[in-house]
């Protein structure tokens, strides 16, 4: 268990506009992935404005969040996560550890938050849906608010449009070509994630808070946040700093994956949740980005020194993806879907 302590404030996480990175000029491309390949050099942590995202989408998507738990909990807990192939659907309260930790560590208490996933849509007989691989198919959605699958489906791929520019600068951030990174996410395997975390109440165990510390597991991570705050990140001097919300800006960050893929030179870095400053529940909306399940990831070569070796062997994104949920919930996400709702440990994205 990594204890909790109040963050620095020494430092920020840095803001970057990507209004000139969207037009044909080449100049504000080069701009953005310069300022990309700091913030991932340092902290693997940033804002983004100017991303062209629409706003009315946004807030469609923040309102049905709200009403989704709002739901009985009866009504939620009947499309529970495990009852779907590709792991799609309510998540309870308490039911995740972030919390990275060690073997010698005492066990880390549950999370402070609910969620509900949900990933591409397919139907069940696509070829994806039908080898029931993490982010394809078997979405579950509750009959007593239609709208939510509308609203979701729209700002999946509105987000996956915006990745798709982020990767393109991510790549010439490294300098490769713009497209490199295409081929490993056509389509991409992505996960769209509603979280609402309550008030940090008085009662909580020791170092339990909304999100544990952690790292997420993929490519990269966009997130929505609503004005509450409570999201902290720590830099590289181990300071744990906070990342507040920003009006008009979203979040971006590094997964486990990315900092695999470009053999260390890349941060995934931990990151944490606590609601302790609003007094009210805390919404947000992560994006989960990663390649899809047969892309093999091996260290882009130029991001291994000449003469030094690799430091990971190669692994598909599913070989990956499936130990970070297996670290998570104690399951593979390949497993059969009888089991029944628990709290289990590990790390997993959270924001």
């Amino acid at each position: 268990m990594i204890p909790y302590s109040s963050p620095s404030p020494a430092t920020r996480v840095p803001l970057i506009d990507l209004t000139a990175s969207r037009s044909s000029d080449a100049t504000g491309r080069d701009q953005a992935a310069r300022e990309i390949h700091i913030a991932c050099r340092t902290i693997g942590f940033f804002y983004v404005t100017g991303h062209g995202f629409p706003r009315d989408l946004l807030e469609r998507t923040f309102a049905a969040a709200q009403a989704f738990f709002e739901l009985p909990l009866e009504t939620k807990t009947a499309i529970d996560m495990r009852r779907s192939a590709s792991r799609a659907g309510y998540e309870p309260i308490a039911a995740q550890v972030l919390d990275s930790q060690d073997a010698s560590a005492p066990a880390a208490p549950p999370d402070l938050k609910e969620s509900f996933y949900c990933g591409l849509e397919l139907p069940d007989d696509h070829p994806w849906s039908q080898r029931q691989l993490r982010g394809y198919g078997h979405n579950q959605w509750p009959a007593e608010l239609p709208e939510l699958r509308e609203v979701m489906v729209a700002y999946y791929a509105e987000m996956a449009h915006l990745g798709d520019h982020l990767l393109q600068l991510v790549a010439r951030s490294l300098e490769l070509d713009d497209p490199w990174f295409k081929p490993y996410f056509d389509p991409p395997s992505a996960t769209l994630r509603l979280i609402k975390y309550p008030p940090q109440p008085s009662s909580a165990a020791v170092n339990q808070i909304g999100a544990g510390a952690h790292t997420d597991w993929g490519g990269i991570t966009l997130l929505a946040q609503d004005d509450s705050g409570g999201l902290e990140v720590r830099n590289l001097a181990g300071d744990w700093i906070e990342a507040p919300p920003i009006e008009g800006a979203l979040v971006v960050n590094l997964g486990d994956l990315m900092a695999r893929w470009t053999n260390g030179v890349y941060a995934s870095n931990m990151h944490r949740v606590k609601n302790n400053r609003s007094g009210r529940y805390r919404y947000s909306i992560p994006f989960f980005l990663s390649p899809r399940p047969d892309a093999v990831i091996d260290a882009i070569p130029s991001c291994v020194a000449p003469g030094a070796s690799a430091l990971h062997p190669p692994c598909t994104a599913a070989q990956h993806m499936n130990e970070m949920f297996l670290r998570s919930y104690g399951y593979s996400a390949a497993a059969a879907t009888s089991q029944s709702p628990s709290v289990t440990t590990g790390q997993s994205p959270g924001k």
